[in-house]
């Protein structure tokens, strides 16, 4: 029988209702379970005043940090602090979206590491003028599981990550990883490097709550930094690194650079607007990751 410790980090964000919906769900699956949320040192007070009512519940912990460790360093904490042989990532903004979520992981048959998926939900009308909502339905047909299967480890991501301890322990998060973004995706190449098997199934959870377009390019423009800063590291994981090692030409990356420097804050104001275009938003991305080299 499976024992499970479910692991939430969050910063910034309630999720008494997620803890809830999930703690209703181990119930009814009768296994033992754990489940822990860390507050990485969270501004927003009101949001951990409204996280506080998780440690009224049956076997929740609500651990307040009171200094960021950043992401890497958090999770590696959960993992460190969790008491079950099975550990469960979820992200702090998913929602779940099927009452036999827990279930399916129990009855999936892998005692290595499973990545579950995440699907965008979201009221499309409504969300029409959402940069991110609009770049996440426009990759989510790249996302089942028979897609992430055909690069398992180029897909993993800690949004809904089912993984032994023993192999978290030995294979944990880089924790030069402070800001935003791909702690995980090094996490797939570390796995992939040691042939630790990951298995893609279609058991997702819902991403239904996307910040402001403002909040959105400025996060994209933080990863995007993350991602120079350990570009070596993480070739062959990224699309952007990619394709900028395809271009040969120097003067063409000028070029780039060149009309970055002169478009880029026009388009910026446009992926800010409430009529941002998914194709300038590529764009911007390759001129920002451009620039970076020349700063």
């Amino acid at each position: 029988m499976y024992n499970l410790s479910v692991l939430i980090p969050t910063y910034n964000q309630s999720c008494l209702e997620l803890v809830s919906q999930l703690q209703t769900q181990l119930e009814q699956a009768g296994v033992p379970y754990e489940i822990i949320v860390a507050d990485d040192g969270s501004t927003d007070r009101s949001a951990v005043e409204a996280n506080l009512g998780i440690a009224s519940l049956e076997h929740c912990q609500y651990i307040v940090r009171k200094e960021n460790a950043g992401r890497a360093a958090i999770r590696n904490f959960l993992a460190q602090t969790a008491q079950y042989d099975h550990l469960l990532f979820i992200d702090s903004d998913m929602s779940v979206v099927s009452d036999q979520y827990i279930a399916r992981y129990l009855s999936a048959g892998c005692d290595g590491v499973i990545d579950g998926g995440v699907t965008i939900g979201g009221d499309a009308d409504a969300l029409k003028g959402n940069l991110r909502y609009l770049y996440e339905k426009a990759e989510e047909p790249h996302h089942t599981a028979p897609e992430r299967q055909l690069t398992p480890y180029q897909h993993l991501h800690t949004a809904n990550l089912f993984i032994r301890r023993e192999l978290m322990l030995k294979y944990p998060f880089d924790e030069r990883f402070r800001h935003y973004g791909y702690e995980d995706v090094l996490l797939g190449k570390t796995l992939r490097r040691h042939r630790v098997a990951i298995r893609h199934i279609d058991n997702p959870l819902g991403f239904c709550a996307f910040e402001t377009n403002a909040d959105f390019v400025a996060k994209t423009e933080e990863g995007l930094r993350t991602l120079y800063q350990f570009r070596e590291d993480l070739r062959g994981y990224s699309r952007l690194l990619t394709l900028v090692s395809g271009i040969h030409i120097p003067l063409v990356v000028k070029l780039i650079r060149a009309l970055y420097r002169l478009f880029g804050p026009a388009v910026r104001r446009n992926l800010c607007s409430t009529r941002p275009k998914l194709f300038l938003f590529k764009l911007y991305k390759l001129g920002y990751y451009l620039c970076q080299a020349s700063r």
